[in-house]
């Protein structure tokens, strides 16, 4: 039975045309290059530019984001956490997970890409561009963000006096 994940929201339209970054940790590189072209076509409807950049690991997905940050207004964080036989992968699925978060609350927007799977084969279903699209997802995810904070950038700066 093929699970496709509802997409209620329809793609918000900019009034600028943003600079996203998409941050790829290609350990499972099938699995990546998957949600990379789940990604990449929704840009490319949208006629969205976008830069790459490979990381190691999906611990190292939010530091490239923070690294990068004043040079795009969004990102997508691309990767692949398979359950093993040790703790790590709670620790890496865990931490990646809440550093995008704690990044997020710092305004940055950033669709979570990263898989954080039990098996090889629940990776393939989630990535796939014609199944689950959790590349897709993220891309869109992060436009939504990127509407949200532009919409109500004007107001931030006023009512708040700060930048954002």
């Amino acid at each position: 039975m093929k699970s496709k994940t509802p997409n209620s929201l329809k793609i918000p339209a900019l009034s600028f045309t943003p600079k996203i970054l998409i941050v790829i940790a290609p350990y499972y590189s099938e699995v990546t290059d998957m949600l990379l072209s789940g990604a990449k076509t929704v840009f490319d409807t949208e006629k969205i530019k976008f830069d790459t950049v490979l990381v190691p690991g999906a611990l190292e997905i939010p530091t490239a984001i923070n690294l990068t940050s004043n040079h795009f207004d969004g990102f997508v964080a691309l990767g692949c956490i398979i359950r093993g036989e040790t703790s790590h992968y709670e620790i890496v699925s865990n931490e990646s997970s809440n550093a995008l978060t704690l990044l997020g609350l710092q305004k940055l927007c950033i669709g979570n890409g990263i898989l954080a799977v039990e098996n090889y084969s629940q990776a393939i279903t989630r990535a796939d561009p014609k199944e689950q699209n959790k590349g897709g997802c993220a891309a869109e995810a992060a436009l939504h963000l990127i509407a949200i904070k532009s919409k109500f950038k004007t107001y931030f700066k006023k009512s708040l006096n700060h930048e954002i």
